[in-house]
């Protein structure tokens, strides 16, 4: 079994972030960048922690063991004026902060940008809110949920003849952390160049999923129609869709090419819908496409999902499975590429998450350290900033 090793070295290695940041967002943001060798400092409330530790299953803090690995946490008040002393101290030595509170919260508490990098005028501030630090929402909380309706993706997702449907996880967390993982960088390699120092990163929940509906507006402006919710088809390819098995398990296939939808057809033994009007082009397919699935899905209906794949995997066509996590820990694909590390850990005896995404050759990603516990890393963070006994009345016995 794998272990940490402390001392591994990522391409971020001597940049420091400091994460004020909640649940989802702003700890996807600094995953991303704690795998890749960033000493990620997470500053929590002494008592309650980040609200990412209540997600848990068995009473266990899965989410917050597998998002906040390789980091360090310090329990600060920093609403206190030892914890803002504190807070401001570390600022000084910090690459990067990043923080989720309601726009103005952190100007209320006398911890605004001007403040920050009064302190250290190079400092990047990543700042993530459900609507952006400006605009007519600005001041309300957003939650994930509120943007995945209001953007358009729930809209989109689910059946024609059924309500929407929201997303079973935290996607627009998930996607906003990885544009503010990549903004983060692009702000570092700014600074780098000299030019100017720091600068605040204005990050929406809103903004990213709604990159995700791609060209929904422009299509709105030519059509005047909002596209509707089309199931597992596809309103610009076709065939498209989830097939059921006979042993009641499940494919996905996908013919997006001409030339793989001509495959498709040969392959389940129809080569003469190749020629057949209403499947000729992608156009006529999509039009189509209710007709087209009752063929394909009749066909596959007849074999197992693992006959299915060995015939049309033989025919080279694109198709694979409908997998579950319980078909995918002991997956064959999911072994040989290492997808799921498992690491010693103290209340599951080994944790099973994924690995460090994505593979660079030069200077790989690795894995440091668990995740923390609340306040674990406060002495030795204490004494890097060399603060006086005196002032340790913030920290928390780990």
């Amino acid at each position: 079994m794998p272990h940490y090793d402390e001392n591994s070295r990522g391409p971020l290695d001597g940049v420091r972030i400091l994460d004020l940041s909640r649940l989802v967002a702003g700890n996807m943001v600094t995953h991303v960048l704690a795998d890749h060798g960033a000493d990620v400092i997470k500053v929590e409330h002494p008592q309650k922690g980040d609200d990412l530790r209540s997600w848990r299953v068995e009473g266990v803090e899965i989410y917050w063991k597998v998002y906040s690995r390789n980091k360090r946490s310090m329990a600060l008040d920093i609403k206190t004026d030892e914890g803002k002393d504190i807070l401001l101290r570390l600022a000084e030595t910090a690459d990067v902060v990043v923080e989720n509170f309601v726009p103005g919260t952190l100007e209320r508490w006398g911890l605004g940008p001007d403040v920050l990098q009064g302190r250290n005028p190079g400092l990047v501030i990543l700042r993530i809110s459900g609507w952006g630090q400006t605009g007519p929402y600005a001041k309300r909380p957003g939650f994930g949920t509120l943007v995945e309706a209001m953007s358009g993706y729930a809209h989109l997702n689910g059946y024609p003849d059924r309500p929407p449907v929201l997303p079973p996880l935290a996607m627009a967390d998930m996607v906003a952390g990885l544009y503010g993982s990549s903004a983060v960088l692009a702000a570092l390699r700014h600074a780098v160049r000299g030019e100017r120092g720091g600068q605040v990163i204005d990050l929406s929940l809103f903004e990213p999923i709604f990159s995700m509906i791609g060209a929904e507006a422009a299509q709105y402006q030519l059509t005047g129609v909002p596209s509707n919710r089309a199931g597992n088809q596809s309103t610009h390819t076709a065939p498209r869709n989830v097939y059921v098995c006979s042993d009641g398990k499940y494919v996905a296939m996908s013919g997006s090419m001409q030339s793989m939808a001509e495959r498709i057809f040969t392959t389940i033994g129809h080569p003469e819908l190749i020629a057949d009007p209403r499947f000729r082009t992608n156009d006529d397919r999509v039009r189509h496409r209710d007709e087209l699935d009752l063929i394909i899905g009749a066909v596959i209906a007849t074999r197992t999902q693992q006959q299915n794949l060995d015939l049309f995997e033989a025919a080279g066509v694109t198709v694979g499975p409908v997998c579950s996590i319980a078909d995918l820990v002991d997956h064959p694909f999911v072994r040989g590429r290492e997808v799921i590390v498992e690491l010693p850990d103290d209340d599951m005896g080994t944790l099973p998450m994924h690995n460090v995404i994505p593979r660079m050759s030069g200077t790989p990603g690795g894995m440091r350290r668990p995740a923390p516990r609340i306040g674990q890393h406060n002495a030795e963070i204490l004494a890097e900033l060399g603060i006086t006994m005196a002032e340790r009345e913030q920290e928390m016995p780990a």
